[in-house]
Formats: C-alpha cells, structure tokens, sequence
C-alpha cells in the first residue's frame, strides 16, 4: 500500500462505519470526535438510515445493497475488486488520517470481529478504536498513559507473544511474558491513570467506552509516537 492508494485524505480524525452491531449513540459519538464519514461495503446502509453522508464508500460490494450504492454518487464509491482481505482492511488501509473510529466493526458476527481485531495488528500505523457496547478496543500503541480511574477495568489482549510494563495498574505486567494460548490480561484495574509500555505491536487494549474521547485526544497528541508500519 502507497500513499497513492488513498482514497481519503484528512488532518483530522475519520469515522469508519461498517456492517456489525452498531450500539446508541455510536454514530453521534464518533462523529463528534470525527466528522469526515466513511463506510466498509454494506456500512453504507448504516450511514444512509442514520442521514450521514459519505465521503466515500469502499470495498469489494458483495454486501452492500444495490439500492443503496445507487444513491451514493459514483464518484464516492470504490470497489476494490479482491478477495484477499476483508472490506474493514480495504477501507482502513485507503484512509490517510491521523485517527480513525471504527463503528459497526465489533458485535454481530464473531468471525467479523475476530477478523477486524486481526487489521488492528496487520496495520499497526493506522491508530484506530473500536467502539463496542460498553469497550472500546485499539492496539495498543508503544507507550501511553491512560485516562483511566480507580477501578475501571484494563484488558490485555495478546495477539502474539508480547512484553509489557505498566504503572498503576493493580496486577502490573512487568517480567511477564504474554501470548496466545499462554498468559492473557483480561480484568485488570486501574489504580489511577495507567502507563503501558509494549514491547510490540501485538497486544489488544480494552477500556471503558467513555474513554474514548479522552484516549483519541491522547492518541492525537504532538507528542504521541505511533507504531511504524510492518516490515
């Protein structure tokens, strides 16, 4: 992927909608924080029933309604014909911007969402949360400390064989080896605002849905350096 493959472009951040569960206030949430609009295939029909338009919509439109592409112009509507990965990559992958806020990726079909947590790692140069039912879910970057509270719950998910070390958080992760089929993070809490350091980009960060707000602003800092793109 080049940077001639983008298919959008902003200094701000860009809200993804796609074809999964979509929880209140999801859309109005995102939106807030990210005006610029863009649907995954059938999360065009999403965006239409809510009245939002489209910056554009991209993916393979082997699920997105006809009816629905013929009230999108042309111009905003960009199949990318292949079927070596999910709409959620073509998409996440033809937008330059500096966060994007996924809607519609996670609930509903768990194949969908395991596959969308696995674009999460695939790209670990394109910061982006999910938004979820009462989480948000992002990969968590180098270093970062959280906007969290006394209590809130801190999940760890390892998606490859990952270190890490925290502050403030009740069971801290330092020395501790984390990996599929081996030791997981799920259930921790803060005890104030919670540093993490990762070791990689392969550990799932879950949190607290009023988050997300606080965390995209972390995300957005001058200061905040994001994983490089895979070799």
């Amino acid at each position: 992927m080049t940077t001639s493959d983008h298919i959008v472009r902003d200094h701000k951040p860009v809200t993804l909608l796609g074809g999964g569960e979509v929880f209140g206030g999801d859309i109005g949430a995102a939106l807030a924080l990210a005006p610029t609009c863009v649907a995954a295939d059938s999360g065009a029909a999403l965006a239409l029933a809510a009245g939002v338009e489209l910056a554009a919509v991209i993916g393979d439109f082997d699920s997105a309604p006809a009816e629905v592409l013929a009230r999108i112009p042309s111009e905003r509507c960009h199949r990318i014909a292949e079927q070596e990965s999910t709409d959620f990559d073509k998409a996440l992958t033809r937008i330059d911007a500096p966060l994007v806020l996924g809607v519609g990726f996670t609930g509903a079909r768990l194949d969908h969402q395991l596959a969308a947590f696995n674009t999460l790692a695939t790209y670990p140069d394109r910061p982006c949360i999910l938004l979820g039912a009462h989480e948000i879910v992002l990969l968590a970057p180098p270093r970062i400390t959280l906007p969290t509270e006394a209590g809130d719950v801190v999940s760890l998910m390892p998606l490859a064989p990952v270190k890490g070390r925290s502050r403030r958080l009740e069971w801290p992760i330092d020395g501790l080896d984390f990996a599929p089929g081996g030791r997981v993070g799920t259930s921790n809490r803060a005890l104030g605002p919670v540093a993490l350091e990762m070791d990689g980009p392969d550990m799932l960060l879950i949190l607290p849905r009023r988050l997300m707000a606080p965390l995209a602003a972390q995300l957005l800092r001058p200061d905040h350096a994001p994983w490089p793109a895979r070799a």
